[in-house]
């Protein structure tokens, strides 16, 4: 795997409610938990992230998080 790139895991099932709930934000531009389901699929996308991003600990986080937030707004087509 390439340092710049991240894969997470997720069940077929977890697949089908994050997908719901990115849509839904998508389609309203507006983010709310509608089910614990969802709240749940973000408490474990939280946990996959931790365990492959050791940035989270480096004392230039705040640094670290708005070069990454350039970048992808950067790459956007907004």
């Amino acid at each position: 795997m390439k340092d710049d790139k991240v894969a997470l895991e997720l069940t077929k099932q977890e697949s089908i409610v994050l997908m719901a709930f990115l849509l839904r934000f998508r389609d309203k531009d507006f983010l709310a938990i509608e089910d614990e389901a969802e709240a749940q699929i973000l408490w474990d996308l939280c946990a996959m992230l931790e365990d492959k991003l050791p940035e989270l600990l480096d004392p230039r986080w705040s640094d670290l998080l708005a070069a990454a937030r350039k970048t992808v707004a950067d790459s956007s087509d907004w």
